[in-house]
Parts: structure tokens; C-alpha cells; sequence
């Protein structure tokens, strides 16, 4: 008898929709975003950062899709370099011995002949790992920099959020001569907080796409470097919220608000 509460998969269910990230999806959610900060927020910096954020994980999730197979023309002409040194080094080796006797009054050049064949053969062994892993690196080195690019965008909106400072709700607090002008209520400070750690959780999962689509350790760890990143700076907003939160509890009620809640 099949339980209810959990079914048996059967193989046509297994398509990894809910095991992958959406593309799609993420880039929508982005836009979403954009389009709240701009009807709340018009003419704050924050929705130009996150026009330039849109711009750049449309760009990201491209070249992640495309680091995903593997790059044709670079493969072919890596298979073709390597056999032809292949190629070389075999013939070298089949003249070498056609011409080779030994004879036991030239040893010193039978030992000379074969620290230079040993030497040959670490030089092709070389030239065969670089070109066996040049499609490795160029894809490594098109990843790396576009997660430099998004790392840049999450220390960018954490310098929107830094003069946001909450204290400003508490009671006692005061404003100094150099203190920056803070004009906005405490419900749309919070909305501008909240906004600032969708964007950093959103900037770690445009992140995800190259190590969804890319098994590098190198890419891996700058992808896990960025969520790290991410999820302090989204931590310290959370503190703000929180804050925030208490300056509510801490705040009468009004006459209005209280006969409302009776």
C-alpha cells in the first residue's frame, strides 16, 4: 500500500527540476526586484546598483550556460597539437634506435643518450598537460572573472546598507553635526534593508550557476568564497531588521494604533 504523505517516485518524475537552479527563475526574481525598489525607492542608489546587478547576472548566466559543454574548437585543436608531438616524439624514438648499438666502450654516450631521452620525455609530458588542460583554464579564468564581478556588486550594496544605522529609532539617541541625514521612516528603512539581503542572497545564487554547471575545485571554492561572503554581510542587515524590531517594541502606541487594536 503506497503512504500517502510519501509516495513512490517512479523514474518520470526524477527530471531534476527541483534539484538544479532555474536560470529563469532567478533572473525573473531579479527583475522583480528591480521593479519594487523602483516603486518604492526611485531615486535612491540602490536601484541603480541593482540595474547594473540585472545587467551583470544576465551576462553571467550566459557564460555560465556556455562553460557548461565542452568548447569544440579549442578540444579539436588540442587533440590535433597533441598527436602531432605524439608523432614526433615516436619517430625521433624509432630513428634514435635504428641508429643505436650498444657497444661497451661508449657507455658514457649510452648514459648521455638516455639523460637526454629522459629530459625529451619530460618536456613532451609537460607540453601534453598544458594542452590537455588549456580548455580547463580558459574556462576557469572566464568564471573567475565573472565572480570577481559579482563579489563586487555584494561589497557595493553593503556600502548602501552601512549608513543605515537603526539606532536612530531607539529612545536617547541623538544625531551629531556629521551624522548623515537619514530621512526614511523605520518601516521603509526595513523595507531598504530587506531589499539589500535579497540582493546579496540573489548575487550568491547567480554564483551557484558556475558551480552547477562547472566540477572545477578552483571555481568551486571562489563560488563558496563569494556565498560565505554573502551570507555575512546579509547577517549584519539582519542585526539592523532586528533592531529595528526592538525600536517598534519599544515605541507607544498611539491613540489611533491603540484604539484599533482594542
Amino acid at each position: 500500500m503506497t503512504n500517502r504523505l510519501f509516495p513512490r517516485l517512479d523514474q518520470s518524475q526524477g527530471n531534476g527540476k527541483y534539484t538544479s537552479l532555474n536560470p529563469e527563475s532567478i533572473l525573473h526574481t531579479i527583475y522583480q526586484l528591480e521593479r519594487r525598489i523602483a516603486e518604492r525607492f526611485p531615486e535612491s542608489g540602490l536601484l541603480q546598483v541593482c540595474c547594473e546587478f540585472r545587467y551583470l547576472a544576465s551576462q553571467s548566466e550566459q557564460l555560465a550556460r556556455r562553460l557548461g559543454p565542452p568548447i569544440w574548437p579549442v578540444r579539436i585543436v588540442t587533440i590535433l597539437a597533441a598527436g602531432l608531438l605524439l608523432f614526433v616524439a615516436v619517430g625521433a624514438v624509432i630513428v634514435v634506435v635504428d641508429k643505436f648499438s650498444i657497444d661497451t666502450n661508449n657507455i658514457a654516450e649510452v648514459l648521455q643518450a638516455t639523460e637526454a631521452g629522459i629530459n625529451e620525455l619530460i618536456l613532451l609530458g609537460l607540453a601534453l598537460f598544458f594542452l590537455t588542460s588549456l580548455e580547463t583554464r580558459i574556462k576557469r579564468f572566464s568564471a573567475l572573472q565573472a565572480l570577481h564581478r559579482l563579489r563586487s556588486i555584494a561589497h557595493v550594496v553593503d556600502m548602501h546598507q552601512l549608513t543605515k544605522d537603526p539606532a536612530q529609532m531607539l529612545s536617547g539617541f541623538r544625531d551629531t553635526e556629521s551624522s548623515p541625514k537619514r530621512t526614511l521612516s523605520r518601516y521603509e528603512l526595513v523595507r531598504y534593508l530587506d531589499y539589500c539581503a535579497e540582493m546579496l542572497a540573489l548575487d550568491s545564487k547567480v554564483a551557484a550557476l558556475f558551480a552547477q554547471n562547472m566540477d572545477d575545485p578552483v571555481v568551486l571554492n571562489a563560488v563558496n568564497d563569494l556565498e560565505s561572503l554573502t551570507q555575512g554581510l546579509s547577517g549584519k542587515i539582519w542585526q539592523k531588521i532586528m533592531i529595528l524590531d526592538l525600536a517598534a517594541e519599544q515605541t507607544p502606541l498611539s491613540s489611533e494604533r491603540r484604539a484599533r487594536e482594542q
